[in-house]
């Protein structure tokens, strides 16, 4: 049986090696009663498609295409899906036009029910606990370390060089190679399966010195607001300046976000630092959330965001309003961090406070990911198979979002900045911390280009990616970068 997921959520990057995709995703209209909707005007329908046979699914997931799906002209009328073996590479044929436009780069995908809700509600995941991010050139560097998770237990933090992968100290790979052969699902490979009990030598370097180490993936739930430097206050020529870094948007954001601001604002900082620039996206309600803490100054009438379905869908369209919190602070100036790996969430907050901020809200590293389209959840839960179906459109309080290319050339401000491994997040001498201080301190800076391309950021001068495998678990394609 298929289900509208009761899930309010904004999905972040997926994909494969240098190709994210990355997607939105928001609490499905119902009928009044709750239940799946009826027919539309076109006579589509959530098909009640029993079993799950590859078949059965594919026609389940077709037929939630046709009856959701934000761009139905580019639909085939028809397809056979007896030449696809799975219900992903199914569902890929089926949208391939879009893709082709860029209006869905791989947004549109099959997960399961189970690992979804288990991530968004507390963040558990199995892993090393890393982000990884790596030069074309071949090399490989952890960008974050996540608390609670192995790797930053044995000393592996933002900055170490991965050398080498292997199963055992005789059989080390060097990482130059692994990409040399087959780019950087070479390195996911080698990191093994997202399982937890999975083990992997790493031969690394930090600090220039270089140790062999034996990690475990083990179960861990991610911290959305880093407690070393996710939230502080800069202190600089007098003056205050608040500085919070969002991993990702998932429930547990929600207190650790309050508190951040309730800091804020009782310092009566008004000139602030968010920093995005790895966030993929996560739940709509932490995103809302976010904007309210940013929002003292705004009425009940001022619009967030609006929520566009296609034609026949218009009764589902929704104003989500401004919604003042004790936390919440009146900033003057407001510098977001971005990158390649700021999308879906990151994005719709950025864009939703440029009507209000205009030229005292500024981009500060490179472009971001482009991603205005959002998604539904549609689930057949005997099959622990939810859909995730891009099926509407979202604009600002300026009816703007029309941002697939990036919000660099749609921001009145922005500052060309590089992502600095040899210092943390938040140190005022990393690279882009210090343009975002800078900005807002008044001083001139190098606008974005608008070529950042897809999940790239920079060492210093050296161009790199996030590593986000193809078979991307939720959340991989939630935290780009994530093992």
């Amino acid at each position: 049986m298929s289900t509208i997921a009761a899930l309010s959520m904004l999905a972040g990057c997926g994909g494969g090696g240098s190709t994210t995709g990355s997607g939105i995703a928001v609490v499905a209209p119902t009928s009044s009663s709750g239940s799946t909707p009826a027919a539309d005007a076109n006579g589509n329908a959530n098909i009640e498609i029993a079993g799950c046979s590859l078949r059965e699914r594919q026609d389940w997931a077709f037929a939630q295409l046709k009856e959701w799906y934000l761009f139905p002209d580019t639909l085939p009328a028809s397809l056979d899906p007896s030449g696809y073996s799975t219900v992903q590479a199914y569902v890929d044929a089926l949208t391939a036009t879009a893709r082709g436009q860029r209006k869905d780069r791989n947004f549109t995908y099959l997960t399961s029910i189970k690992s979804e809700d288990s991530y968004y509600g507390t963040g558990a995941n199995a892993g090393f606990g890393v982000r990884l991010s790596y030069e074309t050139a071949g090399r490989v560097f952890v960008a974050e370390s996540f608390e609670g998770a192995p790797a930053l237990a044995a000393g592996i933090d933002r900055g170490t060089e991965i050398l080498a992968v292997g199963t055992t100290p005789d059989n080390l790979q060097n990482v130059g190679d692994l990409i040399a052969a087959n780019g950087a699902q070479g390195v996911t490979d080698a990191l093994g399966p997202t399982t937890a009990g999975t083990s992997r030598v790493l031969r690394v370097s930090t600090g220039g010195v270089v140790s062999t180490v034996t990690l475990t993936k083990t179960d861990y739930s991610m911290t959305p607001v880093s407690n070393r430097y996710g939230a502080k206050i800069i202190t600089e020529g007098g003056k205050q300046y608040g500085y919070v870094n969002l991993r990702t948007f998932i429930s547990t954001a929600d207190p650790a976000l309050r508190d951040a601001f309730a800091q804020f604002r009782a310092a009566g900082v008004t000139d602030i630092i968010v920093d995005l620039r790895y966030n993929g996206g996560g739940l709509v309600s932490i995103a809302e959330l976010m904007g309210d803490l940013m929002g003292g100054n705004r009425d009940a009438s001022d619009t967030f965001d609006w929520t566009m379905y296609r034609t026949e869908k218009q009764t589902s369209n929704s104003t989500r309003y401004f919604k003042n919190q004790p936390q919440s602070i009146a900033p003057t100036r407001i510098a977001f961090i971005g990158s390649g790996g700021t999308a879906s969430a990151s994005e719709l907050v950025i864009n939703a406070m440029r009507p209000y901020l205009r030229s005292n809200a500024a981009l500060i590293g490179t472009n971001t990911y482009g991603k205005p389209v959002g998604q539904i959840a549609v689930d057949k839960s005997t099959c622990d198979d939810r859909l995730r179906v891009v099926a509407f459109s979202l604009k600002n309080a300026d009816r703007d979002g029309d941002y697939y290319d990036g919000l660099a050339s749609k921001m009145e401000a922005s500052c060309q900045a590089g992502d600095d491994l040899a210092y943390p997040m938040g140190d005022p001498r990393e690279a882009s911390t210090r343009s975002a201080l800078d900005f807002l301190q008044g001083k001139s800076c190098t606008r974005i280009g608008a070529s950042g391309g897809i999940g790239t950021l920079a060492i210093k001068a050296k161009p790199r990616e996030l590593i986000v495998p193809a078979d991307a678990s939720t959340a991989q394609r939630e935290t780009p970068g994530l093992f």
